[in-house]
């Protein structure tokens, strides 16, 4: 088997058996994610030796499907395997007195083998497919719980923002085929494209509804309504993961001006978001926001021309923002919810959770050692060289000293208060999930560098004292403002605007989803008025065949009533013929036969029989003579 399968096919086979088997569905998915993340080891360890794996699969003419493992693509199933197999873990303790667990983890196994079908793709086509099947899962997972209107509505708005994007995709896709002639990824971005720019743009687009980029961050936050599981592999290495997977991977197309473009909206992103973070009251929708914001701050490094600066934090930001949304589900099951007025002094109450908890969130602030320092600081040097570097820079820092304040507000919220709780079942389960995934937050940024060398990427320049300096004054201010200043006097008069998610004019509920829905209830009213019509050319043919039916009916009768006049008439003639003529017939014969029995009786062989007959024939011969002479005179 080639490698380049093993880490699709056990998640893939571990949805299949769960669908199958209805039973051992936690087994079964964390077997299968098990072997996903053995597979990913073994694929990149034969990638460092031979630097590539390929499968080419059948697709269009010309156009085969590829799966293609490079350095940068191998470490990338890396981290989506090793995340998911340790959100997993947790589900088991999480999820243990839910319903519906088959549906749950084939879902979560689907979507972890698209995911990894994604990040392996090697044309654009089997990209699309695997991009649409984690939308498709995403929105399964999101409306888990679709009993509930506040699930069904954060799916249904998670499913309508990322599709309306996703057109972004198709029409790029469109343009560098049609321009490269070849699906190919590598040889489209090669290709002199007909259009970079707006493909690049069209990117863009499409990156901005997966990754929660500003204006279209609001359904992440929304998305909360699903299980914490979900939420923890959505947020850290699948959905939202991929828009920014996406620019990495197309950073060599990307012209001058689309680069500014993606700069720029990763520089608003990671502000605003941080500010709807820090003006948050539940646990986590501040992290939902701040999923936002730090791919705001990948997008930055991709617009400064540093693409390896943005993966490096992509796979810091795995293993912290899983670590923190894990946690943040051990509290919700410690006090039934996940607000902070819940949560209040909660740390103190589950320790080893809180633990997990405050490592992630000194990581993502960027405090050494921990792996958010290093990622952080590459970002930082990335904008600071770039051309829009006044800019870029400032966004990059205003955004570290927001994560900073609202990581500290929460770290205050969940120390200080009553430290009451009630018992958590699966606790050990939950405990082994948040710890496999924090040690790994902790002390990725000690292998940055190998993975600098393996992955032949341009890297930033060396972050100088200056940078370190700017990086760490703006993590260690942030974490201050945050715990000791309230968010009400940090933001001011901002502060109600960020609690609305700084919606203006409506946002795109106003502007997209009430729209779109209109447009939706206009298509289902004119499905149901076609319906109808139908319905009742259907009614109209019923009719007109139950008349028909009726017809037939009286004419079966009609043709039955001279059919029985003709069998009665057949009849009567029979009886005619039987009775009449051939009775005749019959006598005739008898009477002929009667009268050769005489005329025989007469032949008895005797002369003088014959003799008499003879003298009596001619008497009456002679008396018939003498008769007739009599009358002539």
């Amino acid at each position: 088997m080639n490698a380049v399968l093993l880490p699709i096919l056990p998640p893939l086979i571990a949805a299949l058996a769960v669908l199958l088997l209805r039973r051992g569905s936690a087994v079964l998915a964390l077997a299968g994610a098990t072997l996903n993340l053995a597979g990913s080891l073994w694929l990149i360890a034969r990638v460092v030796d031979v630097q590539t794996e390929t499968l080419l699969l059948p697709g269009l003419p010309d156009m085969p499907l590829r799966l293609v493992a490079g350095p940068m693509t191998s470490l990338l199933t890396v981290a989506v395997a090793t995340v998911a197999t340790f959100v997993l873990i947790y589900a088991v303790g999480y999820m243990k007195r839910e319903s519906g667990q088959a549906r749950f983890y084939a879902v979560m196994s689907l979507f972890l083998a698209a995911m990894q079908a994604l990040v392996l793709a090697g044309d654009w086509i089997l990209l699309l497919a695997s991009w649409e099947l984690i939308s498709l899962c995403s929105y399964l997972l999101i409306g888990f719980w679709f009993q509930r209107p506040e699930a069904a509505n954060a799916a249904t708005r998670a499913f309508l923002y990322t599709r309306s994007a996703d057109l972004g995709l198709y029409v790029a896709i469109f343009i560098l085929i049609g321009s490269a002639g070849t699906s190919e990824i590598a040889a489209s971005l090669e290709a002199d494209a007909g259009a970079p720019t707006i493909a690049g743009l069209l990117l863009l687009l499409a990156a901005m509804g997966k990754s929660a980029q500003v204006p279209l961050q609001d359904w992440l936050m929304r998305a909360m309504a699903g299980p914490t599981p979900v939420s923890a592999l959505l947020h850290s290495a699948t959905l939202v993961a991929a828009g920014a997977i996406l620019l990495i991977r197309s950073a060599p197309l990307l012209t001058p001006e689309a680069l500014f473009a993606v700069g720029l909206v990763g520089g608003i992103t990671t502000v605003a978001a941080g500010v709807i973070a820090l003006a948050e009251r539940d646990l986590k929708r501040v992290l939902a926001a701040s999923t936002a914001s730090q791919y705001g701050l990948m997008l930055i490094a991709v617009g400064a021309g540093v693409p390896l600066a943005a993966l490096l934090h992509l796979l810091a930001h795995a293993a912290i923002k899983s670590t923190l949304f894990l946690a943040a589900g051990d509290f919700q099951h410690a006090r039934e919810g996940t607000g902070f007025d819940q949560l209040k002094g909660v740390g103190r109450a589950r320790p080893w959770s809180f633990g997990g908890f405050a490592l992630a969130a000194m990581a993502l602030a960027g405090i050494p050692p921990l792996s958010g320092f290093f990622s952080k600081d590459a970002v930082i040097a990335a904008a600071l060289s770039a051309p829009g570097a006044v800019l870029l820079g400032a966004l990059a820092l205003v955004g570290t000293l927001l994560t900073g304040a609202y990581m500290a507000r929460a770290l205050r919220v969940l120390w200080q208060g009553s430290g009451d709780t009630r018992p958590v079942e699966g606790t050990g389960w939950m405990r082994a999930g948040i710890w496999g995934l924090a040690i790994p937050a902790a002390v990725l940024g000690l292998a940055f560098g190998p993975l600098e060398k393996m992955l032949d990427l341009a890297a930033p320049e060396t972050a100088g004292i200056v940078v370190i300096v700017l990086g760490l004054v703006a993590a260690l201010g942030g974490l201050a403002l945050g715990w000791l200043v309230p968010a009400q006097r940090l933001l001011g008069p901002a502060h109600q605007w960020a609690e609305s998610g700084l919606v203006v004019a409506g946002g795109l509920t106003a502007w997209v989803g009430r729209p779109a829905m209109a447009v939706a209830g206009g298509c289902n009213r004119l499905e149901n008025h076609l319906y109808a019509a139908a319905l009742g050319i259907g009614d109209a043919a019923l009719s007109i065949a139950r008349g028909g039916e009726r017809l037939e009916k009286r004419l079966y009768q009609d043709v039955l009533g001279v059919g029985r006049a003709n069998l009665a008439v057949g009849r009567w003639v029979r009886g005619g013929d039987e009775r009449g003529i051939d009775g005749l017939i019959f006598a005739l014969v008898a009477a002929v036969q009667a009268l050769g029995a005489r005329a025989r009786s007469l032949q008895s062989g005797m002369i003088h029989h014959s003799l008499a007959i003879s003298a009596v024939a001619i008497a009456v011969l002679f008396v018939v003579i003498l008769f007739s002479a009599s009358l002539s005179f």
